[in-house]
């Protein structure tokens, strides 16, 4: 990317970019959680309500449980010619990677690019680079910006970015939840934010394949001797079995952590053969974002990935080293 510039800026200076701006490309990570959803749908909506063009693409399909937002009914997923692109908005990235090897390729330096993210890993990739890991989620940021762009937040727009903060701050009970956060939902309710809606499509509307996986899920999870670790493992093959490719329910590894003495919780799964996505999950002081960081992924304290190539055993062999050496 063109003249990169390490030094952080805020919402002030990213909405004047955008202003004068046009013709962007949002961009999300791959297996995109509420927060990447909700906050690109906003953005992207914010954007068009100034009379902007702005499309977003993503590498993985939107899971089901957002599609009720909709503005996910116009997401791309798959790089096209036609996309007339001169300014690229990385949202929810901790890193360039993250867009996934398929869009990542056809990036270029011509483009001028925007990192707004909330991760603590962010390498500040871009030409401008809001990052700000005191916040809960990426949502309360596309909510400032949007604000200072004097963007009218429409009932749609505050439904996406709810739908952000609700998932990322596991409805609103992790530590990374502070009194802005809730002002923000607060200003998202007075905007019209249907909550009843939000919980039934959020919480409430799982397919028979989801409960088959949490199902397949509660099977395979297992507890350390000493009680402080938990992990649940997902084979390619046995969630084929089932159907359920492609769906990643974000509160299966949960299960993990609401055990009783358990420090830190991870998820394993294998989601294509010798590609293994790993999750994790702390309670207490313990930083999964340095565990994940050792296998090359990151995110926050109490949450963080990191994707492995190789066996499910050695993935596990692996990563149950890393967390025993953290908590002994």
């Amino acid at each position: 990317m063109k003249g990169i510039n390490k030094g952080l800026i805020n919402s002030e200076q990213i909405a004047r970019e955008l202003l004068d701006r046009d013709n962007f490309l949002l961009l999300g990570h791959i297996i995109p959680d509420g927060d990447c959803v909700g906050s690109l749908a906003a953005l992207k909506l914010g954007l068009e309500s100034m009379g902007k063009k702005a499309e977003v693409l993503l590498q993985d399909q939107v899971p089901e449980i957002y599609r009720f937002l909709p503005a996910t009914a116009k997401f791309r997923h798959e790089w096209s010619d036609d996309i007339n692109i001169k300014n690229v908005v990385f949202i929810d990235c901790s890193e360039l990677a993250r867009v996934g090897d398929k869009i990542a390729a056809n990036l270029n330096s011509s483009f001028t690019t925007i990192n707004i993210d909330h991760h603590a890993t962010n390498d500040l990739f871009a030409d401008h680079n809001w990052v700000e890991p005191g916040v809960a989620a990426t949502a309360e940021l596309i909510f400032a910006v949007l604000k200072d762009m004097q963007v009218k937040l429409t009932v749609e727009m505050a439904t996406a970015l709810f739908c952000g903060l609700v998932m990322d701050t596991g409805r609103f009970m992790y530590s990374s939840t502070t009194d802005k956060t809730m002002n923000v939902a607060a200003g998202l309710l007075k905007a019209g934010v249907d909550i009843n809606q939000v919980r039934i499509n959020l919480f409430e509307s799982k397919t028979s394949q989801e409960i088959l996986l949490i199902r397949l899920a509660l099977n395979n999870i297992i507890v350390s001797d000493d009680g402080r670790i938990a992990w649940i493992t997902l084979p390619y093959e046995e969630v084929k079995s089932i159907g359920a490719l492609g769906i990643h329910p974000e509160s299966i590894i949960n299960y993990t952590r609401e055990i009783k003495g358990v420090q830190v919780g991870i998820l394993f799964r294998e989601i294509s053969p010798g590609i293994i996505k790993v999750g994790f999950r702390a309670k207490g002081s313990v930083d999964v974002s340095r565990i994940a960081g050792k296998i090359g992924g990151g995110g926050h304290r109490q949450a963080a990935g990191a994707t492995y190539e190789g066996s499910l055993a050695e993935a596990k062999e692996t990563v149950l080293q890393l967390v025993k050496d953290v908590l002994h």
